[in-house]
């Protein structure tokens, strides 16, 4: 049995020890008359459903199984390339598998557990972090990237580090325009495809000695962690590339291109999965911190779901479809997001406040794709206003 009161401590975000401690827009509680009252029923609403409920907010036992069945697809699938030999057309479906394995261990088993919403004991979130170790990218810098420059800074140019478009995409209106982003719609989905190949050989390597966001330039990392990077690194590369040339002996033609169509599936489906709930033609991008008077209202505005009513999306995407709860309630684990969903439903329509959605998660990536035609095709697309219901913090 849970109480009320560990609920609410439980789903509310504390301050990650990796992240500098910087004051958060999405984290103030402006408390002004008649502006406070959404955000305050809303999480009033949030909190009691656990203790209502007298269910804990981390891993249930979905949650439990789906970390058993991520493990024993990604292990298994190796387990049996390596007993059972197998020529070369089943080397490369079980070795598809394993990345599908790894793929669906990142959205939902990784994720979670970097938010600590996995296990209230910090050592089982630890140990599950690794995770993403094993599929070859730094989780210390993951964590970082995420927290400090995601969940702190949603859609700010220049801070939120899942806008970053490396010269290739505009993904806001606050950045220039190229030429060649006139064509960003069209080779978006090619780009994505190579989203985890990037992050492995790197981006992490960039986060690391050539950071180009100001917190990581503050940031002084443990040297245990450089070495746990390029353990991980070695270790990855070691069983994914190496171990199958010279244990197996597969031809390195054959393996790395197994390999490179493993990440081409990683990338585009982890890209997709989050791109369409920020960067979508419906979606508000604040020019500065501060915009808003809460930062429940900053998350509104800035955030999509989609297919919240298809449980084998949600199941496959680690709950991220159900992505306002997310960000509302980063330290719960994902499988209790439908009902929260519902309740973040209902009180934004009483409060007037637009929550926005997409049917399935098609549409979604359709309007990602509207938003970067227009983004490519003009200097500033007028974009949305935040919308009814969401006010932007009175200035003095």
């Amino acid at each position: 049995m849970t109480s009320g009161t560990e609920a609410e401590i439980a789903s509310r975000p504390h301050v990650d020890d990796l992240v500098p401690a910087e004051p958060s827009a999405l984290h103030s509680n402006v408390d002004q008359t008649g502006l406070s009252s959404f955000p305050k029923v809303l999480r009033r609403r949030l909190d009691n459903f656990f203790a209502d409920q007298k269910v804990s907010p981390k891993a249930d036992l979905a949650m439990w199984l789906k970390v058993t069945v991520g493990l024993s697809v990604l292990l298994g699938s190796w387990i049996a390339i390596y007993a059972l030999r197998p020529d070369s057309w089943k080397f490369v479906a079980l070795y598809l598998l394993g990345g599908l394995g790894q793929t669906f261990l990142l959205l939902n088993i990784a994720h979670d557990s970097n938010h600590n919403a996995i296990s209230s004991v910090p050592s089982v979130n630890k140990a599950l972090n690794y995770v993403f170790d094993i599929c070859g990218i730094s989780s210390y810098m993951w964590r970082i990237l995420h927290h400090r420059g995601h969940h702190s800074c949603i859609n700010l140019q220049g801070e939120d580090d899942a806008l970053m478009g490396r010269g290739i995409f505009r993904f806001t209106p606050h950045e220039p325009r190229e030429r060649r982003h006139r064509f960003q719609h069209i080779y978006a989905l090619l780009f994505y495809s190579l989203f985890s190949l990037d992050y492995v050989f790197l981006r992490d390597f960039e986060a690391f000695f050539f950071p180009s966001h100001d917190y990581l330039k503050r940031v002084k990392h443990p040297p245990r962690e450089y070495a746990i990077l390029f353990a991980g690194k070695a270790l990855y590369i070691t069983y994914m590339l190496i171990l199958p040339v010279a244990f197996l002996r597969k031809p390195v033609l054959l393996v790395a291109l197994s390999f490179v169509l493993v990440h081409l599936i990683i990338g585009l489906i982890v890209s997709l999965v989050f791109q369409t709930t920020h960067t979508i033609d419906t979606t508000y991008f604040p020019a500065a911190r501060g915009e808003f008077d809460h930062g429940v209202y900053h998350i509104f505005a800035t955030t999509a779901d989609y297919a919240t009513e298809n449980p084998l999306v949600s199941w496959f995407t680690g709950g991220l479809n159900h992505h306002i709860a997310h960000h509302l309630c980063p330290y719960v684990c994902h499988t209790h997001y439908a009902p929260l969903t519902r309740i973040v439903k209902q009180t934004a329509e009483e409060f007037g406040v637009p929550y926005r959605q997409h049917p399935t998660m098609t549409r979604a990536i359709v309007h990602h794709l509207i938003l970067l035609k227009q983004l490519g095709s003009q200097d500033d697309p007028g974009r949305p206003a935040p919308g009814r219901g969401i006010l932007p913090a009175q200035q003095p």
